[in-house]
């Protein structure tokens, strides 16, 4: 129902497809809520174009506004917005002290409140300090990173900085279940208490980003030595 296979002739990703979040999350939450510290640039080719079929999200060390880093989050809000299906992205992975690479789904309306109440699915995470982990989570009122109780499991894999693998997320009115590379990892059930448990009868949006440093992604601190650090994304496919 929804693809880009970055095959365009242009290097600047379909703006029909993908808009960008921008700054550091202030004034709102500064560090977009986890002491992040990267800048997300918008419509910036240094950190985020097509090369050779494939999207390069760029995490660079450099001084930008008021932040050390630039990185790109990329955002299919209101271009692209589900309720249900499944969701496969290709893409091999940055590494390193301080990266903390995602690709993931936010409430396009978020109709039961802020966060978590309108709930968060993590297709796929990773932290650099920890360079065979990934992660399938998700956050919702009753489940969350605030309280640690989310719904999370992890599973190794190796070579992600240097071999590409398949993130897939299946979501339906009855259950949402984590695979990579064909094979799941993570099933989440709706136990169906109503939204504090399940807000995940609404539209989500795709996000894929860099984040450098933050609560999780910068536990161990920063190795500025590492950069820059690309993810290299081959497609995104959405099916329903």
């Amino acid at each position: 129902v929804w693809s880009d296979e970055f095959d365009n002739t242009s290097s600047i990703p379909d703006s029909a497809k993908w808009s960008y979040d921008n700054g550091n999350g202030c004034p709102e939450i500064c560090g977009w809520g986890n002491n992040e510290l990267q800048y997300y640039t918008a419509s910036r080719p240094e950190n985020a174009r097509v090369e050779n079929g494939l999207l390069v999200i760029e995490a660079i060390k450099e001084n930008y506004g008021n932040a050390r880093y630039t990185s790109a989050r990329m955002v299919t809000k209101n271009k692209g917005d589900w309720k249900y299906g499944r969701v496969e992205v290709k893409a091999k992975l940055p590494f390193g002290k301080g990266i903390w690479p995602a690709i993931w789904m936010l409430p396009t309306k978020w109709e039961y409140g802020a966060w978590p109440a309108s709930g968060e699915i993590d297709i796929m995470e990773n932290v650099g300090y920890w360079p065979d982990s990934l992660f399938g989570t998700v956050h919702t009122d009753a489940y969350n990173g605030m309280r640690g109780t989310q719904k999370t499991k992890s599973i190794v894999v190796n070579k992600l900085s240097s071999e590409f693998h398949i993130y897939e997320m299946q979501w339906t009115e009855n259950d949402i279940t984590f695979y990579v590379d064909g094979k799941a990892y993570n099933h989440f059930v709706n136990d169906q208490k109503g939204f504090k448990s399940w807000p995940f009868d609404k539209e989500f949006h795709l996000l894929m980003n860099i984040a450098v440093g933050g609560n999780w992604g910068g536990k161990f601190g920063v190795d500025d030595n590492i950069f820059p650090q690309k993810m290299l994304v081959d497609y995104v496919r959405v099916y329903q």
